[in-house]
């Protein structure tokens, strides 16, 4: 398989964005999990941040896509008891699939749709989380209408995917959309993270493929314990699709790549296209979660960095990690002055 075309082997080196590290800030502890595409002209970045209660979800914005400025909180933890008003994190809204195109967002039915996932305690990622989806016509993308219960939720599914849903990806083709996400067999001990899809006519009712998961794990691989985060995007010169995806063996994160004639069909690539770094480098400990776009015939690829804490870092995930978003490209650019 040629994976050629999709290679980022020039890591950026420092975070593009950093979580505040302000007492009480919905990012005081990290951010993760970036969405990068393009609206009105500007790059946005949609991600979340935690602050030790809960994920909850922002954007950011970009000229050059590598300095970011935080804009605005867009999904936020309430009071009203719903299964989303503890923990809502916000992974991917409806846009251009081709990975040569800007990636701009697309409506349907007069609105723009953005999926998300919510776990129900306090806490990082307790308890089994469920899908949501949400809808704007804020043409600022600031304010956003949550349907009020669930599209897919753990108790429905299979074996696999009991233990939790979240990290999704949704994709219209053809008339239908694609939503893929990954999936834990539990939410107790050490559990296996693998990625399904469901269908949908009208992204309010799905079913789920009876395949699934369409993306497992490789036993005693690189990826042995996650095959988790797809972003999927269509290569329309090689005619075929390309998922980016993180492994993980219970030690490393790392990112890797899976291909498609038909979505539903992948093959991976059998080893990682960005590892962790080195020493004290940005992803010593993962490099993982990605977001991919093409932006003047150079591929972003960004993703969530994390190495240990070290004294002076804005932000600290208990007590041990510095969790950011970084990004790797398929050419050189300008070297940065504070790796």
């Amino acid at each position: 398989m040629n994976i050629e075309p999709y290679l980022t082997p020039y890591k950026w080196g420092k975070p593009v964005l950093t979580g505040s590290g302000r007492p009480g800030a919905f990012d005081e502890r990290a951010v993760a999990c970036p969405f990068v595409f393009q609206h009105n002209g500007k790059f946005y970045m949609m991600y979340v941040g935690f602050d030790g209660i809960g994920y909850q979800t922002a954007l950011a914005v970009s000229d050059d896509l590598l300095s970011w400025e935080h804009l605005d909180l867009i999904l936020t933890r309430d009071d009203n008891g719903a299964w989303d008003s503890v923990n809502i994190a916000g992974t991917w809204i409806l846009k251009e699939n081709r990975i040569d195109a800007p990636p701009v967002l697309k409506r349907w039915n007069g609105k723009y749709w953005l999926v998300y996932h919510a776990y129900p305690e306090t806490g990082y990622e307790e308890g089994s989380a469920k899908i949501g989806i949400a809808w704007t016509e804020d043409e600022r993308l600031l304010e956003w209408n949550r349907l009020p219960e669930p599209i897919l939720t753990p108790e429905d599914g299979a074996d696999w995917e009991k233990g939790g849903l979240y990290k999704e990806c949704l994709v219209k083709h053809e008339g239908t959309f694609y939503l893929y996400y990954n999936a834990k067999n539990t939410n107790k001990g050490r559990w296996i993270e693998q990625t399904g899809v469901a269908f949908s006519e009208d992204l309010l009712h799905w079913r789920r493929y009876e395949h699934n998961p369409v993306l497992p794990v490789t036993p005693e691989r690189w990826d042995c314990g996650f095959a988790s985060d797809p972003c999927v995007l269509y290569d329309d010169a090689n005619r075929q699709w390309v998922m980016f995806y993180f492994g993980y063996n219970y030690k490393q994160a790392q990112e890797g790549i899976a291909l498609s004639p038909d979505m539903l069909s992948w093959i991976k690539h059998p080893d990682p296209i960005i590892t962790v770094g080195t020493g004290d480098e940005i992803d010593a400990i993962f490099a993982h979660k990605p977001s991919v776009i093409t932006h003047q015939g150079i591929l972003y690829h960004f993703y969530c960095s994390c190495r240990k804490f070290r004294e002076g870092d804005p932000t600290k995930n208990y007590g041990k990690e510095f969790r950011t978003i970084s990004v790797a490209t398929s050419q050189p650019l300008a070297v940065p002055s504070n790796p």
